[in-house]
């Protein structure tokens, strides 16, 4: 592996301590009451003693049937410390409880939280929003720091960072307990403004942050991490640190894509704001080919149409390429009003329409733009576009809060495969197109996949592309057109549950096809590198495929300000030193 010899001096800084096991429930190590009982004290009585929300599930009973509905929703999976939104990944990970759960209020909450974690040798899991494909917001037998309650949101119209000379700007501060939907919510809905952050409306911000994450509209605005003025963050000697380029300079890169809860918890981030567009709007439809040959010619005029008149700011999202021979448009687009974008895709409608024997919609196509002020409105989008998002369907809930009902499939998943890879932009070249028209059809063959364009930069303005470049995020996002996701799950599935066990056999056929899927792509794109946090479980390479040549200094900023390895998590920096479990040291 490329990285390994670099990374040596590093990562003995961090594996330097003695081997050791850290506490669980029933060892000699595990804090007594009167311990526990002094940390309640401490966060003013928020700490939680969780049992699994699964318990009641030991028969398929009318309690379980009702628990896997409510599993379905967001927002409770949000309320509720025990269960995260994906339940797990076959042959990897189970949503698991841990043993107990600081709900903190504040930062002096979470620093008790820390201080008590350190000095009892305990795991810790931290979490925000509740998202994370590879569980690293939940660990049995650890203790939850849980920033849910600390959703403060703050409006600047002059902001300049604690300590820094330079130009204010307007911004917005998050605290980390928020979720976009509310983000975009105060900002655009109330203020008029962008913040850049999250496709999906439930994703926890601290997290999406801290794993470098894109949205809908990064190929104008970059990544979410490029967008970040300051945070303050508690780190593993129980410190609350202000991280911003003037002071802890490198913790603020490490936390700007470096993953999320590796370095510290993060209690707040404040994110520049930009000015609106005045129009979002969508491209919707599914094309249906009749044979092979002409699902070829179908993916060979997209990808033109895609080269030489989406490849830029304006055009954002996805597109899906199907087995069954099928083209699934969902993209989004910014700052052209309808009739603008409708001429774009008009000549790409025409040609399909013009060989009815060869393609049908199985979907109509469709091309819409609103006032972008109204893109996170709830109000708006049930009078106009009510087919578009699903409410939080409990009494009392606020109704402000949906989320996508293309989003939904997400909701109490559980994964058989997920792989990703960036897609190079030259690969958009006219006599390289050839080479990728017949990778992408090849490898729907095996699986279906979708292409995001919105997670590649290639084609975004300078600015953008200079903040982002700043982050630790792997820097092939910043060349690649797009990110090629190929992923399989379902849901309702939770192991040791009598009647939602995974079928194991047909989980590991279809992560057998989502590799081959994938290895069609990864013939043209070897070392293309994955985003992080919607990544292989299983990468032997991750810290290249997800950092890099941004590892080695991830590894040393990790070091320095975790030289234990309290903050561990899946694939996360420094994680080789520790078991699967994060509880053992390994070296």
């Amino acid at each position: 592996m490329p990285l390994l010899p670099a990374l040596t001096s590093a990562v003995r800084a961090i594996g330097a301590a003695t081997t050791f096991s850290r506490a669980r429930p029933g060892t000699s190590g595990w804090p007594a009451p009167s311990a526990w009982a002094r940390l309640r004290r401490n966060v003013g009585g928020r700490l939680i003693k969780l049992q699994s929300a699964v318990a009641a599930c030991s028969n398929n009973n009318a309690a379980c049937t009702t628990l896997f509905k409510k599993l379905k929703n967001p927002y409770f999976i949000n309320e509720t410390p025990t269960v995260t939104q994906t339940l797990g990944w076959a042959d990897a990970w189970t949503t698991r409880a841990s043993a107990y759960a600081v709900a903190a209020a504040s930062t002096a909450d979470v620093v008790a939280a820390v201080n008590f974690a350190r000095e009892h040798d305990l795991r810790v899991a931290v979490r925000g929003g509740a998202h994370g494909y590879q569980g690293t917001s939940n660990a049995r037998d650890s203790l939850l720091i849980w920033t849910r309650a600390m959703a403060q949101i703050i409006m600047h119209d002059a902001f300049a960072p604690q300590g820094c000379s330079s130009a204010r700007v307007p911004a917005v501060s998050l605290g980390a307990g928020n979720i976009w939907l509310h983000a975009y919510d105060a900002v655009t809905t109330r203020r008029g403004r962008y913040v850049q952050g999250g496709g999906c409306a439930t994703v926890g911000v601290a997290g999406l942050v801290s794993g470098g994450g894109f949205g809908s509209f990064s190929k104008l605005f970059g990544s979410a991490a490029g967008s970040l003025l300051e945070a303050e963050v508690v780190t593993a000697d129980g410190k609350a640190r202000v991280a911003n380029a003037c002071q802890n300079p490198d913790l603020f890169w490490a936390l700007k894509g470096g993953g999320g809860g590796t370095f510290g918890v993060i209690t707040r981030v404040t994110l520049m704001t930009h000015d609106l567009p005045q129009f979002f709007g969508a491209v919707f439809g599914t094309i249906k080919a009749n044979s092979d040959d002409a699902y070829h010619r179908l993916v060979t005029r997209f990808i033109t149409l895609y080269a030489e008149h989406l490849h830029d700011p304006h055009w954002g999202e996805q597109v899906g390429f199907r087995r069954n021979n099928t083209l699934e448009l969902s993209l989004v687009l910014q700052g052209l009003d309808q009739a603008s974008a409708q001429a774009v895709w008009q000549p790409f409608f025409d040609w399909v329409a013009a060989a009815p024997n060869d393609y049908s919609y199985t979907s109509k196509p469709g091309v819409i733009a609103v006032p972008a002020r109204h893109w996170w409105d709830a109000d708006f989008i049930r009078q106009h576009y009510p087919s578009a998002i699903v409410s939080d369907p409990r009494t009392g809930a606020n109704p402000r809060n949906f989320w996508w009902a293309g989003d939904a499939d997400q909701v109490g998943q559980f994964i058989y495969a997920y792989e990703s890879l960036w897609m190079p932009a030259a690969l958009l070249e006219p006599t390289n197109r050839p080479r990728l028209v017949d990778a992408l059809f090849a490898a729907s063959r095996h699986y279906g996949f979708n292409l995001h364009f919105n997670k590649g930069l290639s084609g975004a303005p300078s600015d953008a592309l200079g903040r982002s470049r700043e982050t630790a995020t792997n820097p092939a996002m910043l060349d690649a057109f797009a990110l090629a996701i190929v992923a399989s799950g379902d849901d309702g599935i939770y192991p040791g549950v009598a009647g939602h066990e995974p079928d194991i056999k047909l989980a590991r056929s279809y992560a057998q096809r989502v590799q081959a899927s994938m290895a069609q792509l990864r013939a043209i794109v070897p070392n293309g590198g994955s985003y992080g946090s919607e990544a292989s479980y299983f990468d032997p390479h991750w810290q290249q495929q997800y950092w890099g040549p941004n590892y080695p200094r991830l590894a040393q900023i990790k070091a320095k300000y975790d030289p234990t390895g309290l903050f561990i998590v899946h694939n996360g920096v420094g994680s080789e030193h520790w078991s699967a479990d994060g509880f053992t040291r390994l070296s």
